[in-house]
């Protein structure tokens, strides 16, 4: 039987692609607050001897986490063979470690709660930092989807005698193969952080020509500090105007408006939802999730 696909709010549109390309059914959840806060949840369809996936991105995973896992539950309780997760942007990876005394190891506790309720989970590009795989965190059968061919792929396409850089050496493992798959050489840059809104970088020993893009990758633009020091950084070294790529687009604080004043292009792909969503990823994470079908 062909699996449903069901998006919680806001993820139709990854869904909807998701069920086309894995044969699915796409169906719907209603989720709702009743005045007190708490969560109103229905499958409107019968997952009854089916694989369920949910599909839903984690940008907001506050008031993500209980609707997802009531869905999960529920789509267990009324008969689903399996239920899986893709989840293109995976929350909390962040807090990977106890810097003071008393911290809460944040990833590791939202860990335990996604992995005790889904048999299996597909997601992009997660920001391990500390962690070598997600194995040392996720306790469930899990693939990732590598979004540098695509972003490659839009390079190649869009952005002649392209340079890529990395904003701080916690993503040279993003620019090294972006450029590899674009055929362009990359530099990465030097950071110093005094504070998460406190950024300075330098050029290092990144050499750029003033005919050279720079197009600037990283994983997540959050604060965007990082990315918006980088631009300082590089004013005056080249005539063209910057590209700023990111996999996620978290962009907290309204920090797209302080790309636009100092003219940057923003792209994302489409993993958060958002106006910069240009690279698709759902053929990468439809690759993923179809092995987990197979075996059933």
């Amino acid at each position: 039987m062909s699996p449903l696909v069901l998006p919680l709010p806001g993820n139709e549109g990854m869904a909807q692609s998701l069920a086309s390309l894995l044969g699915g059914n796409l169906g719907g959840i209603e989720a709702r607050q009743f005045p007190d806060k708490e969560t109103y949840l229905r499958l409107k369809d019968d997952p009854g001897s089916r694989t369920v996936i949910l599909v839903c991105t984690l940008r907001h995973p506050n008031k993500t986490i209980v609707p997802l896992l009531f869905a999960a539950e529920t789509a267990r309780d009324l008969g689903a063979t399996h239920v899986g997760l893709v989840a293109p942007y995976l929350a909390y990876m962040r807090q990977d470690a106890r810097f003071h005394p008393g911290e809460a190891i944040t990833s590791q506790i939202f860990a335990r709660l996604v992995s005790g309720s889904f048999d299996w989970l597909v997601t992009a590009d997660p920001h391990l930092h500390r962690y070598g795989s997600l194995a040392d965190v996720y306790k469930l059968p899990f693939r990732i989807a590598k979004t540098a061919p695509a972003i490659a792929h839009w390079i190649r396409e869009n952005v002649p005698n392209a340079i890529i850089i990395g904003p701080d050496s916690e993503s040279k493992q993003w620019v090294a193969d972006v450029a590899r798959d674009a055929r362009v050489p990359f530099a990465v840059m030097d950071k110093a952080r005094a504070g998460d809104r406190d950024v300075t970088v330098n050029l290092g020993d990144v050499s750029l020509t003033p005919d050279h893009t720079p197009v600037l990758v990283d994983d997540i633009i959050s604060s965007g500090r990082t990315m918006l020091a980088a631009l300082t950084a590089l004013e005056r070294r080249t005539t063209q105007a910057p590209i700023c790529i990111g996999v996620h687009a978290v962009f907290a604080d309204q920090v797209e408006e302080e790309f636009a004043r100092v003219g940057a292009r923003l792209i994302t792909c489409n993993t958060v939802p958002h106006p910069t969503n240009t690279i698709d990823v759902a053929s990468l994470l439809a690759v993923e999730a179809q092995p987990f079908l197979c075996r059933l």
